[in-house]
């Protein structure tokens, strides 16, 4: 399977972003809570839920060693994906259920061995 991993850049600084988030998240509550509207301060909890699991989302993504993609279209050779293990076929039969030629690079159609075109998209296939 071929993957597009997000770069550890881009996944550091939503980390960092969503950090910012739970502390707005704090600060929404807090204040909601002292102004007396007790139904607005769940909308901060859930603020920081969500910032929380972004966060750890995120800093894995930019400090693991296998990252989660974001498409699947990298070399086999490269980074594994970790969900490759769930979403892979698992048995033998589930293998045979895939057309001999394969699948459409562009738009994942899948194609007979002696197709020179998609069905779908139109393009040559390799």
């Amino acid at each position: 399977m071929k993957s597009i991993k997000p770069g550890r850049g881009p996944s550091m600084m939503g980390g960092l972003s969503s950090i910012l988030a739970g502390v707005f998240g704090v600060i929404w509550t807090m204040a909601a809570v002292q102004m007396g509207a007790g139904i607005f301060a769940l909308f901060g909890v859930v603020f920081i839920v969500f910032a929380v699991l972004q966060a750890v989302y995120q800093f894995k993504n930019a400090t693991g060693e296998n990252r989660y993609s974001v498409f699947d279209i990298t070399e086999e050779g490269e980074e594994p994906d970790p969900l490759e293990k769930r979403f892979s076929p698992s048995s033998p039969e589930e293998e045979n259920k895939r057309p001999e030629g394969g699948f459409c690079p562009y738009c994942g159609t899948p194609a007979e061995k002696d197709y020179d075109f998609c069905r779908r998209c139109g393009k040559k296939l390799p």
